[in-house]
């Protein structure tokens, strides 16, 4: 039996997977809170950055967590074609549940829908990047607790969209994303304290990447598109701050327009009086008498 260890490098892993959770967690969430107030392609645009940030947040907070985990007795490589395939289905799976939160006119069953397809979604991804695993000896699963992470994969996936449906402002947003980021990790260690590791001593070389060689470019990248598009999204601005804008710029317009309007009436009334008038008014009180 090998000895697993999941923070090789301490709480570094624990505590950037987490923050990659939490980002990934928030990100999807205010674009979902911005397609619920847009219509036709806008809606559909925020909700695929959704579902693109919330599968590549937890997407990159696995394999963050997984630079920390070792196995004493073998060496550890990653399949290549099996983890690209963890983060499109994570991505697919979750864009299911969005989607169906986004369209739907019934929001209940919309929410018990969408949170058990975006669940399954977390869950299939965890999974399918182990089966990207490769190392001296065979895994083991413990069916319970295998099925306890993914029942909180489907609690964290709900309990966001719900969020997502009934909370607008920032503050709310930024603490259901600690939540779920916290759900999500617990998911991933609940679902790693499930695998046990049968070690076979072997020679034989291990086919496929290392965390380092392909993991943590990967993960680094999908970082920073998670800040990059976390800071579009917050320079975007919200339904009620846009009626805002709309409502101070309805209420400037009259007085600039009264105030602007003096001009060009006033030389408009000189202009129907005639050059004669207009010489008249410049006259002196003297000079018309």
């Amino acid at each position: 039996m090998g000895h697993l260890d999941h923070a090789t490098f301490g709480w570094l892993t624990p505590l950037l997977s987490y923050a990659m959770a939490c980002i990934g967690a928030a990100l999807g969430l205010s674009c979902t809170v911005r397609a619920l107030d847009t219509t036709g392609r806008s809606r559909r645009n925020w909700l695929i950055t959704a579902a693109s940030a919330i599968g590549s947040g937890i997407w990159t907070m696995h394999f963050v967590a997984m630079l920390g985990f070792g196995v004493y007795g073998t060496d550890i490589r990653y399949n290549v074609l099996l983890t690209f395939l963890s983060l499109l289905g994570a991505m697919v799976v979750v864009g299911g549940g969005v989607f169906a939160v986004g369209y739907s006119r019934d929001r209940t069953r919309a929410l018990l829908l969408g949170g058990f397809a975006t669940g399954l979604g977390v869950a299939s991804m965890h999974y399918l990047g182990m089966a990207a695993l490769r190392l001296h000896g065979t895994i083991h699963y413990d069916p319970l607790r295998v099925v306890l992470s993914v029942v909180i994969a489907v609690i964290a996936a709900t309990a966001a969209l719900w969020a997502a449906l009934n909370i607008r402002s920032t503050r709310a947003v930024a603490l259901a994303s600690l939540v779920m980021g916290a759900a999500v990790s617990s998911m991933h260690y609940t679902g790693m304290l499930a695998v046990t590791v049968r070690v076979t001593p072997s020679g034989a070389v291990l086919h496929g990447a290392t965390a380092m060689q392909f993991i943590f470019p990967l993960a680094v990248g999908l970082g920073s598109y998670l800040f990059l598009t976390s800071a579009f999204v917050a320079l975007s601005p919200t339904a009620p701050e846009r009626a805002a804008y709309a409502h101070a710029e309805h209420a400037q317009t009259p007085a600039d327009a009264e105030t602007s309007g003096r001009g060009p009436d006033l030389r408009s009334r000189r202009a129907a009086r005639g050059p004669d008038a207009s010489t008249a008014d410049t006259r002196s009180p003297a000079a018309t008498r």
